[in-house]
């Protein structure tokens, strides 16, 4: 039982993630009819939100420190950040500490930018062009992308450390009389999906404009002779799903240091998740990513590597075939999706 509870919440993580790419993934094909091969870059780029945040909070001035010296009694120099020289050792040390969380703050502004400049400035000139035009131009967007960031951040990952007060493992099954020793900042990252899971689904449900933006993803011509501009409401909700995707990457960090092309590496997986939890179908998507996430964590126990080799990474792919062969739309698509 151990053993089972813990693949399981081996699989949320990485379900979190898939879930929140896969939900922005979804809002914008379900309000622009857009495939947006983009999307995984976005993940990215939220990610080094937090890395350059981290390396701004880390620049430094040298100082001389009278009470240490060096072999010949020479006064050493120390370099201190200045946010340490700022508000104090303690306070600066502390907001050096939480770089990571602080980076969901500037990165909502800087994503929903990112996302609106994009559909302004690209994506809307291809609305009306086939599905294929519109993959292969968010694609070359993507490699663009990705080598701005390789260029400018070098290739080699780069460590985003969690709080130290979020550092170690936690025993969750203690309460029922079980041994689950699990990371904390893996069930921070899963309570932060739930979190902005929530809150998006909220906005759609239970808003004034989230309710147009359900109307017009399912009537945009009748939504418009009403006199709503739902151009605007669609490019809103671009940016909000570039804001999810990037705070995704931000928090991820800690999980898997950030690289060039993590983006790519959750880019398929992320669009194997949106057809199986059916094209347009937001709850479609966020349950496949939980799910696909979990069976990937099971596929990749010892056991099952050793019985039937490399399971682990193809079993998303054996899924998605089974799914769309019993059920073409996917586990909760709308009928006339993607079927012309």
């Amino acid at each position: 039982m151990d053993a089972i509870l813990l693949q399981i919440l081996n699989g949320l993580d990485k379900g979190s993630a898939y879930a929140l790419i896969a939900l922005g993934l979804t809002l914008i094909f379900g309000t622009l009819g857009v495939v947006n091969f983009a999307h995984g870059a976005l993940f990215m780029l939220g990610a080094f939100c937090a890395v350059t945040l981290q390396r701004l909070l880390s620049l430094s001035y040298e100082t001389i420190d009278e009470t240490k010296t060096d072999f010949l009694g020479n006064p050493l120099k120390v370099k201190t950040p200045y946010v340490e020289g700022w508000f104090g050792p303690e306070v600066g040390g502390a907001i050096i500490d939480w770089a990571v969380p602080l980076s969901v703050i500037i990165a909502i502004p800087i994503m929903v930018g990112i996302g609106y400049a994009m559909e302004r400035g690209l994506i809307k000139h291809f609305y009306k062009r086939p599905h294929a035009d519109q993959i292969l131009v968010t694609f070359g967007l993507a490699i663009v992308l990705q080598e701005i960031v390789k260029y400018f951040f070098g290739a080699n990952p780069i460590q985003t450390p969690p709080p130290d007060a979020l550092l170690g493992v936690v025993n969750i099954g203690a309460a029922f009389g079980l041994e689950i020793a699990y990371p904390i900042w893996r069930m921070v990252y899963f309570l932060f999906s739930v979190a902005i899971i929530g809150g998006v689904f909220s906005f759609l449900q239970f808003t004034t404009f989230g309710m147009v933006v359900r109307a017009g993803m399912a009537d945009r011509e009748t939504v418009g002779l009403l006199g709503i501009d739902i151009d605007k409401r669609f490019t809103t909700m671009f940016g909000l799903a570039a804001a999810v995707a990037g705070l995704a990457g931000v928090m991820y960090g800690p999980i898997n240091p950030p690289n060039y092309h993590m983006g790519m590496d959750f880019l398929v997986l992320s669009f194997v998740v949106v057809v199986v939890g059916g094209m347009g179908s937001l709850p479609g998507a966020v349950l496949a990513g939980f799910m696909l996430g979990i069976l990937e964590s099971f596929a990749s126990t010892t056991w099952a590597t050793t019985t039937i080799p490399g399971i682990n990474q193809i079993i998303i792919y054996l899924v998605a075939i089974i799914v769309l062969l019993t059920r073409p739309r996917g586990l909760m698509g709308r009928k006339g999706v993607m079927e012309d």
